[in-house]
């Protein structure tokens, strides 16, 4: 069983600019909303690849409901704390001309210490019956930043392996839990270790040393650059796959449900890091906030080119 917490589920709206111009009329072309929120993904991606999984956090009254019929024609379970108002609206906006998507996100809505205390019992609950427990994503106001450190400290001892994707201080904060693997894209880690990472040598020896923090596996997503990997005993590098990029939206989410899918198969790191970078570059090939599909992914496994780093 694999496990998203999705705290700050979203609602993602995709719009289509021929070309953005700042401060003057843009008219869209194509728009399309789809449910969102990170965790949500990582749940849906995984039950597409044919594992069980589930999505558990916050839900809103007003609209939150079509984040759970989206869960359960997916073939996902969710469990989630209903709470007062409604679930917030990301907006992306892809403009054609440079093919660059820019996001506005609405920060959502607050939870208190009752909540939040709440939520640390049901992810225990859940924890206990999973074998991966997935923590990514923003957090709503109101919650502090080291509460996925607070999380997974709180599941230390059930035999669940924590993933944790964040970014600055939510990543900062909740390596020193030291959770079973961590994901972040090259400027969240360039963010985190306070320098920039121009090489690929620069690149690996900051995953390392997240590994010598206690960390078992650190996965670096690098958009154009590829992505690299390492356990701490090898480190292996893989180029961008080379397909036509529609959207980028979803495309680490569905990295890291691809790299559980080789963990929880108990392959080899090679096949674990070939699994998630075909399952990212099936995200990236289709538009708006769109997930991969099982057939696809399957179709990229064998375009995925991996090197050993020394």
């Amino acid at each position: 069983m694999i496990t998203a917490v999705c705290l700050n589920p979203c609602i993602d709206k995709m719009v289509s600019i021929a070309g953005f111009q700042y401060g003057g009329m843009n008219r869209i072309i194509t728009a399309r909303s789809d449910v969102g929120g990170k965790g949500v993904n990582v749940a849906i991606v995984a039950a597409q690849l044919g594992m069980e999984s589930e999505c558990i956090g916050f839900l809103r009254q007003d609209n939150g409901k079509i984040v759970e019929r989206k869960l359960l024609t997916s073939g996902t379970q969710g469990d989630f704390l209903w709470l007062d108002g409604q679930v917030r609206t990301n907006i992306k906006l892809l403009d054609q001309a440079t093919g660059q998507v820019t996001e506005i996100n609405e920060p959502g809505r607050p939870v208190g210490d009752e909540q939040l205390s709440k939520m640390v019992d049901l992810v225990c609950q859940h924890a206990q019956d999973s074998d991966f427990l997935v923590l990514t994503g923003s957090l709503p106001p109101g919650c502090p930043a080291d509460y996925y450190k607070t999380l997974i400290e709180a599941v230390e001892g059930l035999n669940c392996r924590c993933v944790l994707d964040a970014e600055g201080e939510r990543l900062a904060l909740g390596i020193q839990a030291r959770p079973y693997l961590i994901k972040p894209n090259l400027y969240e880690l360039e963010t985190v270790v306070g320098r920039k990472l121009e090489s690929l040598e620069d690149i690996q020896k900051a995953a390392l040393g997240f590994i010598d923090q206690g960390i078992q596996v650190v996965a670096v997503s690098m958009g154009d650059r590829g992505a690299l990997i390492t356990d701490g005993e090898q480190t292996l590098y893989a180029p961008r796959v080379p397909v036509e990029v529609k959207s980028t939206v979803g495309a680490g989410d569905s990295m890291v449900a691809g790299l559980i899918a080789g963990l929880m198969a108990e392959l080899p790191l090679q096949e674990v890091f070939r699994k998630g970078m075909a399952c990212a570059a099936a995200s990236v090939m289709l538009e708006g906030t769109l997930l991969p599909n099982k057939a696809t992914y399957r179709q990229l496994l064998t375009k995925v080119a991996i090197q050993t780093m020394e």
